[in-house]
């Protein structure tokens, strides 16, 4: 019998936080998720990335500085900041207001397309990640802490 089949499943959860310079940023937390993998036991399973905000996305990309400066500029061309927002007309929007609000629907509409999440395949206790993957929070608002939550699922 397999022993994958027959052992209890592993569920463990993380939460670390980061914070970025600018925005758009993407920030590589790969190290800060393989420490969630390393202490958890597993050896076949998954990690569940995900960002507790929706200003803050969660993606896998290639962490070299030119794409990295590519792809700010690409959010930035998608949904300026300096466009008019319904949502950022404080003279009509009366929902979901707090004290510190800022103008950031652009950062919305950015994380609209990027997601809060990214699954990686843990595969003999390791992320199974490509050559050049690495994983990010990408600031997309302001920069301030933000929650990371790393669920990891499986087998010893």
């Amino acid at each position: 019998m397999n022993p994958i089949l027959t052992s209890v499943p592993i569920v463990r959860s993380y939460t670390f936080t980061v914070r970025a310079q600018k925005f758009p940023e993407f920030v590589d937390i790969t190290a800060e998720v393989e420490r969630a993998v390393a202490t958890c036991g597993v050896r076949e399973g998954i990690a569940l990335i995900f960002s507790c905000h929706t200003t803050a996305a969660v993606r896998i990309n290639e962490n070299e500085p030119l794409l990295l400066r590519d792809m700010e500029e690409f959010l930035k061309r998608l949904a300026p900041r300096d466009l008019y927002y319904c949502h950022n007309d404080f003279g009509i929007r009366t929902h979901n207001m707090t004290p510190e609000e800022c103008p950031n629907a652009h950062a919305h509409l950015q994380h609209l397309l990027l997601g809060a999440s990214e699954a990686v395949p843990i595969h003999e206790g390791k992320l199974a990640l490509g050559r050049w993957q690495r994983i990010f929070l990408v600031e997309l608002d302001q920069p301030r802490e933000r929650k990371v939550l790393v669920q990891v699922v499986g087998h010893g």
